[in-house]
């Protein structure tokens, strides 16, 4: 992945069971990356499972941080609403407790 898209690093995942061969972590950090280079692949070449969701979801949250909106009140909410509702079988507590220590102020809709 990382001599195809010229991007990333890839990183050894051991494993822990009864499997001899490793996993490998492809990895995308710089946001540059993910818009100029990811993103587009991915608009391309649709993923055909149920992730495809959540990366036009993903894709979503870093355009509106690339129009600066994680930086105001209501941008943070908007990114934070749209991430809520992505890969469902990991618990929003963590979510919730990271917007309550960042922003205080915010109070839950009534």
């Amino acid at each position: 992945m990382r001599n195809f898209s010229g991007v990333g690093h890839v990183y050894p995942n051991s494993r822990h069971d009864n499997h001899r061969e490793n996993l490998y972590q492809f990895s995308v950090a710089k946001r540059s990356e993910l818009l100029n280079v990811i993103i587009p692949f991915f608009r391309r070449h649709a993923l055909r499972t149920s992730k495809r969701e959540d990366f036009v979801k993903f894709a979503r949250c870093l355009e509106l941080m690339k129009m600066d909106r994680h930086r105001t009140r209501e941008g943070l909410i908007e990114i934070l609403e749209i991430a809520q509702t992505m890969n469902r079988r990991v618990p929003r507590d963590d979510l919730i407790r990271i917007l309550r220590g960042h922003t205080p102020d915010i109070r839950e809709s009534e």
